[in-house]
Formats: structure tokens, sequence, C-alpha cells
């Protein structure tokens, strides 16, 4: 970048390096590791700095100028500073720009200013990792808001089961306490093995909404801590269902943790950040403890007139904390793909001709708390043939009809469950050892083909009704089928190469338990 040194007589110049000259005795007080930093104050006028590396003198009749310093090809970028070196032939100088424009030297920069951008560079290091994505430092912010709050919840939860157990009463009793302290503990942390071993590809396909939903389960079962001291006789059961709901929430944090790390590492820095996330934890958790500290000394203070205070406060911290959880995974983009994501990139590539960004995807699929968003017509399936749902007769003749070397098929199917009862869908079937090009090529022609069914919807519609189907709803099956295929294998060369420019994880395809059905293909 252009970089220009200005040194006016009137102003203090860049600090000056002298490097030991062999002609000239060393002092033997003198540490030669810490020498003497001195500006260059030979230079009465003016240099000028420009662009292709010339030095411009101002006029000056003086003869006995020395010659001007000569700018080495390289700075050196700080979080807080630029640096830029100067050679005077017997000198190294350095000439510091803060935020690349004002001269750390200069006397136009306050002493407070350099003090406060220097402890805010402290801090952000601190706290922020080097190579992370722009949107971290959002995801930060409302991570500070989620684990105030949580802190905050957590010790007003422990306060009231202790109180709930009778501990500080001289009526207590400590075996008692703790035989049921450890059976809550012991059954919370079974349930959490069970939650693990059942949800395991969960945490992969559908982590934002797996996130969130244990969330609310840890938020819930703080909420039963604090009945407690009310319902002291239903104690155990009390705490027991909290810390399920607890074990279950700390099993997804765990599960996701690294994966929502990942998404902000521009590099090989997974390590880097997970360190730094551990110390905003920490951080952010001493702040809620502190919050906690001053809400137990008001209620102190204010006993008789503020009794069950807890569960008034309650509602608004656990309407921040989620709030809080909501929003950072807002600003998690995820690069992996799912099936959910690869049907939105593909729907964006077809309809715009385009391959969306991670950000584009993560706004259009959001959190999906409910798992009720994106129901639309002809749906698509991954999965193997389900005997309770119908396939129509024109649809399983392409499925008669596949070879050795297809690595999937496509069908329509007619969903027979609870919900859905006879609405089309669009089964995508893959075969055993097909890899992660050859699910984007079936998603791709499954796209197409109900992009030609949209098309003429209500007609369709009206053949599915229909038990009998005649040869020419065959035939144009067959061609909306032939015709997908071939403008699928025509773009996913150019779609994979896009997707890879966007920074979208092409090598894997993340599928849930059932997606993972294959099919082996049989020549009889």
């Amino acid at each position: 970048m252009p970089f220009s040194l200005h040194l006016p007589t009137n102003h203090p110049h860049p600090t000056s390096c002298h490097l030991p000259n062999p002609k000239q005795p060393t002092p033997i007080n003198q540490n030669p590791i810490f020498r003497r930093f001195s500006a260059f104050s030979s230079l009465r006028t003016s240099l000028d700095c420009v662009s292709d590396g010339r030095v411009e003198k101002g006029s000056s009749s003086s003869s006995s100028l020395p010659p001007p310093p000569i700018r080495l090809p390289f700075l050196v970028r700080t979080p807080a500073r630029v640096s830029r070196f100067f050679w005077t032939g017997n000198c190294l100088q350095v000439a510091v720009s803060v935020d690349g424009g004002r001269a750390a030297a200069a006397s136009g920069v306050d002493f407070d200013d350099r003090w406060l951008r220097a402890c805010g560079s402290v801090v952000w290091d601190f706290f922020i990792p080097r190579g992370v994505t722009g949107n971290y430092v959002e995801y930060v912010k409302w991570k500070l808001l989620h684990r105030v709050f949580s802190s905050a919840l957590q010790v007003l939860a422990t306060q009231a089961m202790f109180t709930a157990m009778g501990v500080g009463f001289s009526c207590s009793l400590p075996s008692a306490a703790a035989l049921n302290w450890v059976l809550k503990d012991g059954l919370g942390r079974l349930s959490r093995c069970i939650y693990t071993a059942s949800l395991a590809s969960a945490f992969d396909t559908n982590l934002k909404r797996v996130r969130f939903t244990t969330s609310v389960l840890f938020v819930a079962s703080i909420g039963l801590e604090l009945l407690t001291p009310a319902f002291p006789r239903c104690f155990l059961l009390l705490a027991t269902i909290a810390n399920i709901s607890k074990q279950i929430s700390l099993a997804c944090y765990l599960a996701t943790r690294s994966a929502v790390h990942q998404s902000f590492a521009i590099g090989d820095n997974l390590g880097e950040i997970s360190a730094k996330a551990q110390i905003q934890t920490v951080c952010f958790d001493i702040l809620g403890l502190m919050l906690a500290a001053l809400v137990n000394l008001w209620i102190e203070n204010h006993r008789r007139q503020q009794a069950g205070f807890h569960y008034f406060i309650y509602p608004f911290f656990a309407a921040m904390d989620l709030f809080g959880i909501y929003q950072g995974l807002k600003t998690v983009h995820l690069q992996t793909l799912t099936k959910d994501r690869l049907e939105i990139i593909l729907s964006t590539w077809i309809e715009c001709g385009y391959v969306p960004s991670p950000a584009e995807v993560s706004e259009k699929e959001g959190i999906n708390f409910l798992g009720v968003k994106g129901k639309c017509l002809w749906p698509i399936r991954i999965g193997c043939l389900n005997p309770k749902d119908q396939i129509p007769k024109w649809s399983m003749k392409t499925i008669q009809c596949i070879t050795d070397e297809d690595y999937y098929f496509v069908c329509v199917e007619i969903f027979e469950g609870l919900k859905r009862i006879g609405k089309p869908s669009i089964l995508l079937s893959i075969r055993e050892g097909a890899e992660a090009v050859h699910i984007i090529m079936g998603m791709l022609q499954a796209c197409y083909i109900r992009r030609a069914l949209l098309m003429n919807n209500t007609r369709w519609e009206i053949i599915i009704e229909e038990s009998h189907a005649s040869d020419s709803t065959m035939e144009d099956w067959f061609v909306i089928v032939e015709d997908a295929k071939k403008s699928a294998e025509r773009d996913t060369s150019n779609l994979i190469e896009q997707m890879v420019g966007k920074g979208w994880m092409v090598k894997n395809i993340l599928l849930s338990t059932q997606e993972q059905t294959r099919y082996s293909f049989i020549c009889d």
C-alpha cells in the first residue's frame, strides 16, 4: 500500500535503532541488546517517501545534509500498528503507523489515545484469535450475553437446591442430602450417554436446531431447580429431571463445539480458536457470577419485601440467555454440506444461475426450531424405498431400468404417514460405493425433475390421484427424467468448481441415519 513518511522540523522524528559499528568500541557498561533509541535529528527538512520508492527533498541550501534514508521493501503488520523500516547507511529507522494512517511517534497522537489503543489491542488479542472470519466478533458478542445470564441463573438455581436440601439449617441431614445429590448426578449422566448414542448423526445434519433445542431444555432445567425450595419433598424428582436436561444440553454442546469453531477458522488454527473460546467462557462466566452475587446481595437486604424474587427474575434472565444463543447461532455459517444445505444451493443454482455463499445459505436455512420450516411442493427425500408408501406405475418403470453403471435412481413416491397423507414427493436412493459427486449429481437431477413437475403441477397432481396411467403419461415422465439427467451431468462439474470457490466442503455430504441407507445393485 502507499506509505508516506512526513518528518517536519517541529515534530519528533521516527525512532531509530543504531546498529553496532565495528570501528567504534562498545562501552563496557552498555548492553548492546538494549541499545539506546535515538531520533535522526540531523534531518532538518521534510522527507516525503512516495510509493515508487523515491525520496524527494525539500528545498535547502545546506550541502552538509546526510543522504536520504532508503525505504526497505517490506512492512510489519500487527493488529494495532503498521511498521515501516528505513536505512540511512549506518542507522535503522522505523516509522510506526496506527490504524494505517497516523505515526505513533508524531506529536499529534495523544499519550492517552495511544495507551487506550495499546490496551484495546491487548484485550483484542486476549479474546479474539487470529485467522477467523468476519462474523466471529458478532458471535462472541452474543456469547457474552448468553454466558453472563446463564452463569447467573446456575448460581441462583444451585443456591435454591441447597436451600431445598436444608443446607445451613440445624435440622439438615448431610448423608441424605449427599445421597440425593449422587442419585441425581448418576441418573443424569446415564441419560446423557443414551441421548448421545441415539442422536449421533443429528449433531452434524441439524446442528443449529439441536443446539438451540437443548439450550431450551437447559433453561427449563434451571427453572425446575429453582422450584425445589417450594417442593422440598420432591427434591429428588425435580433435581433428577433437571440434571437429565442439563446433561443432554452438555452433550450437545460438546458434540457441536468443534464444528462451530471450525466454521470461523480461515486456516488450520482450530486449536487457537478453541483456546480463545475457553478464555471467553471463563471471563464471561465470572461476569455472570458477579451479577448473581449482586442479585443475592439485594435479595438479602430486602428479604421480607422480596420473598420469592428468584421466580420473577428467572423469566428475564432465561429470555436473555436464549436470545443470546439464538443470535449467536445465526452468526455461525457452516461450510459443510447436508441434504438441506445442498438443496438450497442447487435450487439457487437452477433458479438464479449462481452458487450462494455459506452466509446466504445460513440465512435461508435458519435454526428451524420446530422443524416445520421449508415445507414445499414435491419435497426431496434421500433414503430407500418404503413399502408403506405408494410408487406410481409410471415411476416404477424408471426403477426397473437402472443398470450397473448407475450410482443412484430417482422416483416419485406418495407418502402414507400421519403427515402429508397422499402428498407426492421425490425419492433419491443412493447406491453403495457412491461418492459425494454422485450424491450432488443425484440431488441436482432431482431438483431439475421437481422444477419440471412444478411447471405443470396441476396435471401431475391429477395423474397421481388417478390409479391408471396412460402411455402418454409414462412417455412424458421418461422425457422429464432423461432431460434432468442430461442437465445434471452437464452442470455438475461447473457447479462443484463454483462451490469450492465459495468455500463449501464438497468432499463429503453429511447425512442422517435414514439418509445413509444404501441399495446394492443385483443383476438377475
